[in-house]
């Protein structure tokens, strides 16, 4: 661990990572309650604050991919959050003018800067984190987005009813611009001297062919699939389980998400602890399996107490699914690859979340609720056994060699 954090990119990112989160998260409750106060609490306008932070996965994220690996990583990241905090300042300047609904643009254009930063920074682990840390460096990150899911909602809304709409906005830009100031103590970027010579859309189709040819890459797509429709199916139905299975107020929601945000905290520390004497499919595996058998067994308990206990284990095996796909990601791809590679796999799992989201109310109606719940459990399933061929492809012993292909 000491060795781990006297690594000055591992101190430079998560720094960066913690004020990006706290833009993030000031943003997503700041937007969503001005936009309900302007609007009367209308679901459409509601809705399109979803659209402006999903829409830009599909549309950039393979795009913002493939730049990543043409430009230099550091020097993106660093643009990117400097872009947005400039486009925050000017959505501010324009709520003082009146004009409420550019408010949307923030969330849009800090949406697909992303795009082309997530990427980079996946590249830079690649770059400056030994590959026996590498599981390690995942953790923290899922680790620090866990914590953000407890504190986030409530420090977001405290900063909105306490100082408005327009200190919110001025608190995501400085945020911002704190998370580009922080790379700029990143190692240089590594000059190269090869100039490339194919277009972007020959580089977009090199990155489907390596993952296509991949048999590791294809079973983690598998993988998205499956785990993308589990999630987008039971996500929106929380509030069902509350009153209709466990008799109590939609408001007793928010007690299922911090157990889930504290477990998640707990997974994050345990896969610390083992994730050195696990190779990463078996934690991957390990999640898939806990989480059908705790959907099934929310989708049908009506006792409170178990309901808990299955959430709690729910959310604790959550980062196991996250870090086993990102370490497996990270050491089965070249860097060269890395970009596009994540610019595949991630709009992969969302897009497959929100078609199962759009399709979860139809669903219940149809069937019910536990059998929705059930659907769900036979996704995660339906990932688990395409993620199987993982135990034949990768070595046994990954702690300090690639996985191949």
């Amino acid at each position: 661990m000491g060795e781990f954090f006297r690594n000055r990119f591992v101190r430079a990112i998560l720094m960066s990572g913690l004020f990006l989160q706290l833009g993030i998260w000031v943003r997503n409750f700041a937007v969503l309650l001005y936009v309900m106060e302007k609007t009367n609490n209308d679901p459409t306008a509601v809705s399109l604050i979803s659209v402006a932070e999903f829409a830009p996965i599909f549309l950039f994220s393979f795009i913002g991919g493939t730049f990543a690996d043409r430009w230099r990583p550091k020097r993106t990241m660093v643009w990117c959050d400097f872009l947005s905090a400039i486009s925050v300042f000017v959505v501010l300047l324009t709520l003082l003018t009146g004009t409420w609904q550019v408010i949307f643009f923030a969330t849009l254009v800090s949406a697909i800067l992303s795009q082309f930063s997530q990427p980079s920074g996946m590249k830079l682990f690649k770059l400056h984190v030994p590959a026996e840390q590498i599981q390690m460096g995942m953790t923290m990150y899922q680790t620090m987005f866990a914590m953000f899911m407890i504190i986030g909602p409530s420090l977001g809304t405290f900063v909105y009813q306490t100082y408005g709409i327009h200190w919110s906005v001025g608190i995501m830009g400085v945020a911002f611009l704190l998370s580009a100031g922080t790379l700029l103590f990143l190692p240089p970027d590594r000059l190269e001297e090869q100039a490339t010579t194919t277009s972007l859309g020959e580089e977009m189709k090199a990155g489907v062919r390596y993952v296509m040819q991949r048999p590791v890459l294809r079973s983690m797509a598998g993988g998205f699939v499956g785990a993308g429709l589990a999630v987008g199916l039971i996500q929106p139905l929380g509030v069902f389980v509350v009153m209709e299975l466990l008799g109590e107020p939609k408001e007793f929601i928010q007690w299922l998400l911090m157990i889930n945000g504290v477990a998640m905290i707990v997974g994050g520390g345990m896969a610390m602890t083992i994730g050195k004497k696990i190779p990463p499919q078996m934690m991957l595996a390990i999640g898939m399996v806990v989480s059908a058998v705790t959907v099934a067994v929310i989708g049908f308990s009506t006792n409170l107490y178990i309901t808990l206990a299955a959430q709690f284990l729910s959310g604790l095996v959550m980062p196991f699914i996250q870090i086993g796909i990102n370490t497996m990601m990270l050491n089965a791809t070249e860097e060269a690859f890395i970009g596009r590679v994540n610019g595949i796999l991630n709009p992969l799992f969302i897009g497959m979340m929100v078609i199962s989201m759009s399709l979860a109310g139809w669903l219940k109606g149809l069937t019910s609720l536990s059998i929705t719940y059930l659907i769900g459990a036979v996704f995660f399933t339906i990932g688990l056994l395409a993620i199987l061929p993982l135990f034949k492809l990768l070595p046994k012993k990954t702690e300090n060699a690639e996985l191949k292909s």
